[in-house]
């Protein structure tokens, strides 16, 4: 069976969690010391300097995986992406440069010197519907990131129709790219449901989004992390147990991810799952 690793989508604003006295800057070495995987986020909202990867790859033991957001630019959000706001997925506006690639493999390039980095998370945004032309944009960043592992996930219901969910899971099959699973609420065209789907044998990945329907289409709020305002039931985990152990039993490592970022929520129920996936 694969290895399991839990932890959660970023670190840094689990301030309630983090014992009085821990700088802001030792917080990975801290929370490392709990899971041993995360998530950076914040590199889809900017471009961070080199010093900053290198910094976190110091700070965590051997071992220690990191899957990193891919930006903005390359996610067809746009350089000037606002929150809320309906792009269209097909202005050549949005279309990522060949330079933009190579900056955001840049900043992140100690983490894969160090044996740290698994996987480049491609979220794409719910204007990104399924068509010849997105499939294009998904080889192309396949194309400029041929040395990295690639996953992506879907926002939108287009690509995962009863009549197409087999066809989108071949095509990222044939090309090596993970299949991001995720429990999310499940209303209108910006959700996906949580089909199970392994597409590469070297990982699988889940990330939970919490089950709020009424802030899932939140606007004007201060931060994201109320949209993603909810903590789950040790019921609503479980149900998740049978379904991640099937992934492990496909994949060389399975990465489960807390991206219920509010307050202290996915620290709360990253832990509860390690000891659910571990039999306790």
């Amino acid at each position: 069976m694969a290895t399991i690793l839990v932890g959660t989508c970023s670190w840094a604003e689990f301030t309630e969690w983090y014992p009085a006295g821990v700088k802001p800057s030792e917080r990975i070495r801290y929370y490392a010391q709990h899971f041993p995987v995360v998530e950076i986020d914040s590199t889809f909202y900017h471009l961070m300097p080199r010093r900053n990867f290198e910094g976190w790859a110091e700070k965590t033991p051997e071992g220690f995986a990191f899957d990193v957001k891919a930006h903005r630019t390359l996610t067809r959000h746009g350089a000037a992406y606002e929150p809320g706001k309906v792009h269209a997925d097909a202005d050549p506006e949005y279309d990522p440069s060949e330079d933009d690639f190579e900056k955001f493999t840049y900043q992140i390039e100690p983490l894969r010197e160090r044996g740290k980095l698994r996987a480049i998370q491609f979220q794409f945004p719910p204007w990104f519907k399924r068509s010849p032309a997105s499939l294009e944009h998904i080889e192309v960043c396949r194309e400029y990131l041929r040395d990295y592992l690639m996953a992506v996930e879907f926002r939108h219901h287009s690509w995962l129709d009863p009549a197409v969910a087999h066809e989108t899971f071949t095509f990222l099959r044939d090309r090596d790219i993970v299949y991001t699973v995720v429990d999310e609420p499940q209303i209108g065209s910006a959700s996906v449901p949580p089909l199970v789907a392994v597409t590469n044998p070297d990982l699988a990945v889940v990330r939970f989004h919490g089950r709020n329907a009424e802030t899932w289409y939140l606007k004007g709020a201060e931060s994201s992390r109320e949209r993603f305002k909810y903590l789950y039931t040790t019921e609503e985990l479980c149900e998740w147990v049978p379904k991640i152990t099937e992934m492990a039993n496909q994949v060389h490592e399975v990465h489960v991810l807390m991206n219920n970022n509010y307050s202290s929520y996915a620290i709360t129920n990253a832990q509860e799952m390690q000891q659910l996936l571990a039999g306790g």
